[in-house]
């Protein structure tokens, strides 16, 4: 092989920084954030690619050429949605993803017990162990901590219709109030690993890691790596019981409520009349139906 070859600069990890996510309107904070990243790698005599997003779309391009280049961790500093892209990415391929999280929920981060607090997340993910974790996919879509249909669905997609420097817990619960107060439930047609039935339905949740962020709980003995998923289907109430029992969600999970149905599950199909809304670790979509959910299990190697 040519001297160049040898001579070439062998880069092993790659960092995918959000600029946006927690950081509001201040245009410093990428330049924070790639700062304190450097520093961390300069006292271990690493050397990294750093890239900062700009657009929807470009954590899981810039993880998908790591992947080619085949280095051994990306490292991703942002919020759930920029850790799905990432994540999405190297489900399958053996190369590790690091979490700092920046969002406004941080629901896997917090399933991993990943430090809040920047610069102990950043040596979690450069000097932690590895830990395979499941993939779960809805409608084709990967996701690792928690998917959805139906009113969280609907929250999602007004959450990311939010301005960015608003975000945080107590706009999230605002908006889900008010989302909560006037969603109209629909029918659904459910099979759950061979349970099979047709329930009118606020949401159906599938849980991979326990919670949303923030505390907000879904399925507290959910289970990143035990292969199955944690079915929840919400039914309707009226509005007042709709609040009345949202209180869970912040004290344990929803599926201590009344008409709540949870099942854990390897595979489970949702059909309605119509388009249907999901949503896979907060970010938003809309479908047909029949929509089918399956696990990977220890697909996605991260650090903890």
């Amino acid at each position: 092989m040519s001297e160049s070859y040898y001579n070439r600069r062998v880069v092993h990890v790659v960092a995918i920084i959000n600029p946006i996510s927690g950081a509001g309107a201040d245009a410093r904070v990428a330049e924070q954030r790639t700062a304190l990243l450097l520093d961390e790698l300069a006292l271990r005599h690493m050397t990294a690619d750093v890239h900062l997003t700009t657009h929807a779309g470009h954590a899981y391009a810039l993880a998908t050429a790591a992947v080619q280049d085949r280095v051994r961790l990306v490292l991703v500093w942002g919020g759930d949605g920029t850790a799905n892209e990432v994540g999405a990415a190297l489900v399958g391929t053996g190369v590790s993803l690091g979490l700092v999280p920046a969002g406004s929920g941080n629901g896997l981060a917090a399933a991993l017990g990943v430090p809040r607090e920047s610069r102990r997340a950043i040596a979690v993910a450069l000097d932690g162990t590895r830990r395979a974790i499941d993939a779960g996919l809805l409608a084709g879509r990967p996701f690792f901590n928690i998917a959805g249909i139906g009113l969280d669905a609907r929250i999602a997609a007004a959450f990311n219709r939010r301005a960015k420097g608003s975000r945080g817990r107590w706009p999230y619960i605002r908006i889900g109030a008010g989302q909560a107060w006037r969603y109209e439930a629909r029918d659904y047609d459910l099979d759950l690993d061979g349970w099979s039935g047709r329930l009118r339905a606020l949401l159906i949740g599938f849980a991979n890691g326990p919670e949303y962020g923030n505390g907000v709980r879904l399925a507290s003995r959910a289970s990143l790596d035990d292969g199955l998923i944690d079915a929840v289907v919400v039914e309707d109430r009226p509005p007042v019981a709709r609040f009345w029992d949202a209180r869970r969600l912040l004290r344990s999970d929803i599926v201590d409520a009344p008409r709540v149905l949870a099942r854990r599950v390897r595979r489970a199909v949702v059909d309605a009349a119509g388009t249907i809304d999901y949503h896979v670790d907060g970010e938003p979509g809309i479908t047909e139906g029949p929509v089918e959910v399956t696990i990977r299990p220890k697909a996605l190697l991260v650090r903890v």
